[in-house]
Order: structure tokens, then C-alpha cells, then sequence
């Protein structure tokens, strides 16, 4: 369970795809092979079946397109929420390239050393930044630093660290027990998928939509957080009151971001949050 909140909290979230250079290197393919083609023989390889014909993948041979967080910090004036992205909308084409995905949110993690918050973090999103990051020949110093105790200072690679929170592993269980972050989130009054799910990442991708991906994203990200909050709610980390007025705070944030041209698609998120909350709520 939770025990405590740091000053920096960022809850995140990646979304990834079969990397058509590691297939191609992977299963020795001709570089002239279109990645579509690359990227069905990385599924067949991977065990494609007529029911399951995009499976999940080993995370060293994907491709990391988009990461996604909301962060809460101290201030001397209060809380403060933000939403960010990598790349952001509008899509600068420097902030697609994965090198500079990876090499930013874990530069930037080094030096803030921020309490990171996901869902099956430890054992996807965080794995697959240091696969990609080694295979890509990353140098990522600052947030591979670890002190002798894990209580002496931030280790994200200790399973006994409270700065590394894995929600799934905090609500989990064995087999079915273990919900997924749609299942968790709906049934606590949170929006989970809306729209697009995971299966439709990589044709978004190959159609070139990724700002469709990001916004994807941005969800999952936004969804992580809440249900964080649910979580340290539930520990005793925040009063009900407390609770009530976090949220508000990232409600407030986010409508102020959804009046925004390139944020509009925000306001779905919004509509469905207070519609599932007033369901739950009664």
C-alpha cells in the first residue's frame, strides 16, 4: 500500500508499437521490407493467432511513439497540476523521435526525482524506457543512480522504494483477481478507454495519427492519476475532504486545457468522468 506522498508526484503512461528496425534485425528481413509487412511477422512470430492476431509483444522489440503524465507538485502557493506529453499537440517532428522520448523523461526524472505512479509500471512502462533506452544507446546516468539503501535516497529499480508506485501491484491479485485499468477505474466512477484501446495503437500509427495516439494517451495518463488519488485516498494519505478537493483541482485544470484548440478533445474526458462519477456517487 501507499505510505506517503512526495512533493513530485508524476503519474504516466507509454504507448508503444512493433518496432520494424528491431524486426528487421531481430528476424534478419530485408531493409527494403515496408514496415507494415515487418510488423506482421513480428505478431506471427510472437504467437498471432484468427482470435488474437496482434499479441502482445516482448517491450525490447517495440517502439516507444508516446509518453504521457500528469504531474503534482508542491508550491509555495499551493498544489499545482499540469498535463504533459512527449511528443506534444501540435506534433513537432524532433519530439517523435524515440531516442529523444526516452533521453528526456528520464533526464528529467534524474534531475527532479520525482514519486513516478503507473499501472504495471515496474513490470512494462518502466522496462521497457531501460530496454529501449540500452538498445537504443541512451545514456541515462542521473536516473540509473541508486543509493547503497533504498531509505537513503530515490531507487526506482527497488521493489521496497515507495518512489516507485505500481498501482496494479497495490490492487492486484492472482489471476483474475488482478483488474485492468479500465476495470478499476469504471468501477471507482473513472473514465477508463474512450474510443481507442490498445489494439488500435499500432494501425493509428502506420496511418500516420498520432496525434490520435497522444490523446490516447493523455487519457490513460489522466486516468492513472485519479485513480492514484482513489488509491492514497483510501490509504489515509488525504482526508475525504482532501480527496474531494484534488480532484477538483484536475477537473479545473482540465477544463481550463480542453478551451485550448489543440486540447478540445479534453472535454470528452470531462463528460464522461462526471457522468460516471454521478453514476457511482448514487
Amino acid at each position: 500500500m501507499i505510505r506517503n506522498v512526495a512533493d513530485k508526484v508524476w503519474a504516466f503512461d507509454i504507448e508503444w508499437v512493433p518496432d520494424p528496425v528491431s524486426g528487421k534485425l531481430v528476424y534478419d528481413m530485408p531493409e527494403d521490407t515496408p514496415d507494415e509487412d515487418v510488423m506482421k511477422e513480428m505478431w506471427k512470430q510472437g504467437g498471432a493467432t484468427e482470435a488474437e492476431p496482434m499479441p502482445y509483444l516482448k517491450t525490447a522489440l517495440c517502439r516507444i511513439v508516446s509518453l504521457s503524465m500528469v504531474t503534482r507538485h508542491n508550491d509555495p502557493d499551493g498544489v499545482k497540476v499540469k498535463l504533459h506529453s512527449l511528443p506534444s499537440i501540435p506534433v513537432k517532428k524532433e519530439e517523435t523521435d524515440e531516442n529523444y522520448i526516452i533521453k528526456t523523461f528520464l533526464d528529467t526524472m534524474g534531475d527532479f526525482k520525482p514519486q513516478i505512479v503507473g499501472f504495471n509500471s515496474v513490470s512494462a512502462d518502466l522496462r521497457i524506457l531501460v530496454q529501449r533506452g540500452v538498445a537504443k544507446g541512451i545514456e541515462a546516468g542521473s536516473f540509473s543512480t541508486r543509493p547503497d539503501k533504498p531509505w537513503e535516497g530515490t531507487d526506482y529499480f527497488s521493489d521496497r522504494s515507495d518512489m516507485n508506485v505500481d498501482l496494479m501491484r497495490i490492487l492486484g491479485g492472482w489471476g483474475k483477481s488482478t483488474p485492468s485499468l479500465n476495470e478499476m477505474a469504471r468501477v471507482s466512477g473513472i473514465p477508463g478507454k474512450l474510443g481507442v484501446d490498445g489494439q488500435q495503437v499500432a494501425p493509428l500509427w502506420l496511418g500516420g495519427e498520432l496525434e490520435r495516439i497522444i490523446a490516447y494517451n493523455e487519457f490513460d495518463a489522466i486516468t492513472t492519476y485519479l485513480l492514484w488519488l482513489r488509491v492514497a485516498h483510501f490509504a489515509g494519505m488525504f482526508t475525504t475532504e482532501q480527496y474531494g478537493s484534488e480532484q477538483k483541482l484536475l477537473r479545473d485544470y482540465l477544463v481550463k486545457e480542453s478551451e485550448t484548440e489543440e486540447r478540445s478533445y479534453l472535454w470528452e474526458y470531462i463528460e464522461e468522468w462526471d457522468r460516471l462519477k454521478s453514476i457511482a456517487d448514487s
